[in-house]
């Protein structure tokens, strides 16, 4: 579990491309100092198990879904990542529930700069549209963000000067993709009350003061 708060702007040293899958070796002095084996650290907000450590590097496997479904098939080495490390229990939620679980890619649309802030439209599949909300939670490339504007195929975010300084995001820039992961809760209400929708007849509807007999009228 993560919470969006990018620890470390690191760096792609290497890719190995293998036959179903991708070996990326990445440097972050931050996130790697005392990761060992088997350990999760979020590459541009996809969760990715460490395989080996050195110096202020980690290596981690990347099967081919993952690469189909999220932008870390476009980094090669020197491209620059979002990492960070799971959220320890009884640590603040600094920004909100991110799983890791990428839900699909977006792009940048434009850039809007301002004095203190920059303003940034990124451009939203259809499927995920209904889980983007104004003043909602969103994860674009693992940063946890407070959406500005929800429109039907995009959406835009508000960047101070540190998340421009300290992540990716302050260096892309238009047609560049980039990870999204809608708020979990979102979806788990969706499946819940579709479930409840779906089947009027579960017997979770009735009314409680319904009896058997009366619920087989």
């Amino acid at each position: 579990m993560f919470t969006g708060i990018v620890e470390e702007l690191g760096e792609v040293t290497a890719v190995e491309v293998l036959d179903d899958a991708s070996r990326f070796r990445l440097r972050g002095p931050v996130v790697t100092e005392g990761a060992k084996h088997g350990d999760s650290i979020a590459v541009n907000g996809v969760c990715l198990t460490v395989v080996e450590t050195g110096e202020n590097e980690f290596t981690a496997d990347v099967m081919a879904e993952t690469l189909k479904r999220s932008s870390l098939g476009a980094l090669t080495a020197g491209s620059r990542v979002n990492l960070e490390r799971p959220m320890a229990l009884g640590g603040r939620l600094g920004g909100h529930i991110v799983q890791g679980h990428v839900d699909g890619t977006g792009h940048i649309v434009s850039r809007t700069p301002s004095e203190n802030w920059e303003i940034v439209e990124v451009s939203l599949p259809a499927e995920l549209t209904r889980y983007v909300v104004e003043k909602g939670s969103i994860t674009v490339d693992g940063v946890s963000l407070t959406v500005v504007d929800a429109g039907p195929d995009h959406f835009t975010i508000s960047l101070i000067p540190t998340t421009l300084a300290l992540t990716t995001l302050g260096l892309k820039q238009p047609g560049d993709p980039v990870n999204l992961e809608v708020d979990v809760i979102a979806k788990y209400v969706e499946r819940l009350l579709g479930d409840r929708t779906a089947d009027p007849s579960d017997t979770y509807l009735r009314n409680p003061s319904d009896t058997d007999e009366e619920s087989a009228k």
